[in-house]
């Protein structure tokens, strides 16, 4: 890794960051496994929710729209804002992710490395890449800005930038297990992270209802909005060269014949042939933000899951007011109490809350998030050039 001065330094920093980092990951990763999993966001009863049940879940008022007729395996609409579930098919099904998994991943590493940071890739860095996977052409030996990663991670859904990246932040298998902890400390509880980058690996899935809250976790940070917001970006090549890079999320280019959606703010699209096409999409209008996950349509092509988002947007903000809830991708824990029931601040700061982790994971967590602040205060003071968003 370099930070513009000495090798030897870069080095240096480089090795105690990285020893810290795969002492505190490994460790939070296995306090959270020895915590049996206490099951859906708001107890055991959430499982007779309608969220829970099969076929399509709606509460229409009297004259409302009628929910478009869509062929995806599962599918949410929700209100970004709110939390509220406006509508769902099969929310809870368990499939696999394909790379709208990145997602998790992007809010799991984006908060430990500095987008400034500079590091040279090794060989090892690209190792073990799945064959077939999408690249955004990161080469060993060139060096690159962590926030170019991200726009390689976020545009081009490049699994070796996110090999990269993970190997900045403790490894493969460390990276996965933080994503799972990530995942259970937002009430995702259908997800099952084996590959970062979200390839086909055996037992991992995810839900509709899961990427719709990492969908709207990821909104509220401003550096996860900037990147799956952007349609081109210029990437480095070679020889100090650089080349265009677009998005591969269609409904926000209009790439390949697809209609662009009327304010269409990301989020993350993906593919594989176990998957088939999966996307979170999100788009804002008169103030409002909806969010619409669509997992593996049965009909209609490779541009089905694009058109299919679009309807259930229609849906969604043609509806709004007319319908009632049918969930929440509000942890119940997080929801503020009204009254005399509300527990005093003092006392519920000093219990963490039964689908939060544990002291020992935040601690690690804690301790991750201190060597992230040691790692930015020493760029700054090495006069780092801060990110400039690009």
């Amino acid at each position: 890794m370099t930070i513009g001065f000495s090798s030897r330094t870069a080095r240096s920093a480089c090795m105690l960051c990285l020893a810290g980092v795969l002492t505190l990951m490994p460790a939070a990763a296995a306090a959270t496994a020895v915590r049996p999993d206490p099951g859906p966001p708001g107890g055991a009863a959430d499982r007779t929710s309608s969220l829970y049940r099969s076929g399509t879940q709606v509460r229409p008022h009297p004259g409302a729209p009628r929910v478009p007729d869509v062929s995806a395996l599962s599918w949410v609409v929700a209100d970004a804002g709110t939390g509220d579930v406006l509508a769902a098919n099969d929310a809870h099904r368990k499939l696999p992710p394909a790379s709208t998994l990145k997602t998790l991943f992007a809010l799991t590493v984006l908060p430990v490395l500095p987008g400034g940071l500079h590091h040279e890739v090794s060989p090892e860095d690209l190792s073990g890449i799945g064959p077939g996977s999408s690249l955004v052409g990161v080469v060993e030996g060139e060096t690159y800005r962590v926030s170019d990663l991200w726009n390689g991670v976020f545009l081009n859904s490049g699994n070796d930038a996110v090999h990269v990246l993970a190997a900045l932040t403790g490894g493969w298998s460390a990276t996965a297990a933080r994503m799972q902890a990530k995942a259970r400390a937002l009430g995702a509880r259908d997800t099952h992270v084996r590959s970062p980058d979200g390839y086909d690996a055996p037992g991992q899935v995810s839900s509709a209802y899961d990427l719709a809250v990492f969908g709207r976790a990821g909104l509220r940070r401003p550096d996860f909005a900037r990147y799956c917001a952007k349609v081109d970006a210029m990437f480095p090549g070679r020889d100090g060269r650089s080349y265009g890079i677009m998005n591969t999320n269609r409904l926000l280019t209009g790439a390949g014949g697809v209609a662009p959606y009327p304010g269409l703010i990301g989020v993350k699209n993906g593919y594989t042939s176990n998957a088939g096409n999966t996307l979170i999409a999100a788009a804002r209008r008169d103030g409002r933000t909806l969010l619409v996950t669509v997992m593996n349509p049965q009909e209609g092509g490779g541009h089905a899951v694009y058109e299919e988002a679009r309807a259930l947007l229609d849906w969604g903000f043609e509806a709004d007011g007319q319908v009632d809830p049918v969930g929440s991708l509000v942890r119940e824990g997080a929801r503020p109490r009204q009254g005399p029931q509300a527990a005093p601040a003092a006392a519920a700061a000093a219990k963490p809350a039964e689908d939060e982790p544990g002291w020992p994971e935040t601690g690690a967590i804690l301790g991750v998030a201190a060597l992230g602040a040691g790692v930015t205060a020493l760029a700054l003071r090495l006069k780092l050039v801060r990110d400039d968003g690009s």
